[in-house]
């Protein structure tokens, strides 16, 4: 499981105000990319997406490292889940629910609808601000700030119902795709009853005035809604998915050994337990700690279990690498490639113990395996800035260049990509690939610092 930072990404939750003022917000997320993790909630999602009338491989399942319980669509076809859902959901069936709300989204064309109903309530405070300017210069002073006010709560009051209906609209379109994937929506309502508690821990209480000020119908008018709607559906008393749960039990464990400390890891994961997911969250806790042996002995528990797991293996050369013992890191990293079908992830890190042994031997596998990474998922800083290394050290600048172009993208550098891209583009041969490839950067970093320079 690693960090890497997204390019600019739109969230709901900040746009009501950068909206109305007709700002666009911009700025780099992290995100957690771990191939088993991705492999789950893509299995998860594909049921939902196909019965959403869209194709699998073309809906994006993103996963932010971020405690909040939340989840959005942030134009094109991709679902953002932040970290802290995952970590307070209970069951798989859970976050399928909140999949498919999301593809309701998507489907619903909701993010262009969401300018248009911001538009809309932006007209109303341009309209506020001319009339109070109007009393203002009449001599009512007092006069234009109520105008002003006025406006300003009528265009929020405006925009909010706006919303609300699309979270309602995406409901209903959720529950059809729950439906349509054979998939109770017991999930969905169970996970909306977490999300009234929480309301209710957080003070936001359901009087006229709450309901008012909220992007979101309330919880319990979602719940009543979609009861009545779900029970009605043959799959409502449809058994929970075994297979999937045991994954996304191991997942979230996985998840929470990853983020939390040590001690509240082994708090909820105590060493009287046996089960896989136990395993797991104490190998990531063990190996914070650096008590690399004992982070190792929860990894062999794991592969005694399942000796052909590559995400196993994957995290047992993970532990070893990052305790400087690449060489030993090697093999369970190349039969992990080997399992996984040369899974991009998990053959980043193979590439990278490679070269961190240092061993001239190794460079020419290294950089095989890393163009075959980015071949396969070009959204790979890791990736690119290891090819990086390996063209620099040949002498190879124009390419070093060019793939440190592609990493600086990734992480929210248009200005170092520009320079960078500008630099390949003008020594890579002519109308090749490589020469190609660096006009696209060059062409969209560009076009990110223009627009950049514009909002301030």
């Amino acid at each position: 499981m690693r960090k890497t930072l997204s390019r600019p990404l739109a969230h709901a939750a900040f746009l009501i105000a950068l909206l109305l003022s007709g700002a666009r917000p911009g700025f780099a997320q992290s995100i957690l990319r771990d191939a088993e993790t991705e492999a789950l909630l893509n299995d998860m999602a594909a049921p939902l997406v196909e019965a959403a009338g869209l194709q699998p491989g073309n809906v994006d399942i993103v996963l932010i490292n971020d405690p909040s319980v939340n989840a959005f669509v942030a134009g094109g076809q991709a679902i953002y889940i932040h970290s802290g859902l995952i970590n307070e959901a209970d069951s798989a069936l859970q976050v399928q629910g909140v999949i498919a709300h999301e593809l309701g989204h998507i489907t619903g064309g909701h993010i262009i609808g969401f300018s248009q109903g911001a538009k809309q309530a932006s007209n109303i405070s341009i309209l506020s601000l001319l009339l109070g300017a109007a009393a203002a210069v009449a001599g009512a002073g007092e006069a234009a700030m109520g105008v002003l006010a006025a406006g300003q709560q009528a265009a929020m009051g405006k925009f909010l119902s706006f919303t609300r209906g699309q979270e309602s609209a995406a409901d209903l379109a959720g529950a059809q795709y729950l439906a349509g994937a054979g998939l109770s929506g017991r999930g969905s309502i169970e996970f909306f009853k977490k999300l009234q508690s929480l309301e209710h821990r957080a003070g936001h209480y359901a009087s006229q005035d709450d309901t008012f000020y909220r992007t979101h119908p309330l919880s319990r008018d979602r719940i009543e809604t979609l009861v009545n709607v779900y029970q009605h559906d043959p799959a409502w008393q449809k058994p929970l998915d075994d297979g999937m749960e045991n994954r996304f039990r191991r997942i979230k464990a996985k998840l929470y050994g990853y983020q939390a400390e040590p001690k509240a890891t082994l708090v909820a994961y105590p060493e009287s337990d046996q089960s896989v997911a136990a395993h797991y969250a104490r190998a990531f806790a063990r190996n914070k700690e650096s008590l690399i042996g004992r982070s190792v002995a929860e990894i062999e528990a794991l592969l005694l279990a399942e000796p052909d797991n590559p995400y196993f293996l994957e995290l047992k050369g993970q532990v070893l690498l990052e305790s400087g013992k690449p060489a030993e890191a090697l093999a369970p990293l190349r039969r992990a490639v080997e399992l996984s079908g040369n899974q991009p992830l998990i053959a980043t890190m193979f590439g990278q113990a490679l070269l961190a042994t240092e061993d001239r031997n190794h460079g020419e596998e290294a950089e095989r395996v890393l163009r075959n990474a980015v071949a396969r998922d070009r959204e790979n800083p890791t990736a690119w800035y290891l090819l990086g290394r390996i063209y620099a050290e040949r002498g190879d600048t124009p390419r070093a260049r060019l793939a440190s172009a592609e990493q600086l993208m990734m992480t929210g550098q248009p200005d170092a990509a520009l320079q960078n891209a500008s630099a390949a583009e003008a020594a890579l041969p002519a109308e090749s690939v490589d020469w190609l490839r660096a006009q696209d950067i060059r062409m969209e970093a560009r076009d990110i610092i223009e627009q950049r320079s514009k909002r301030k």
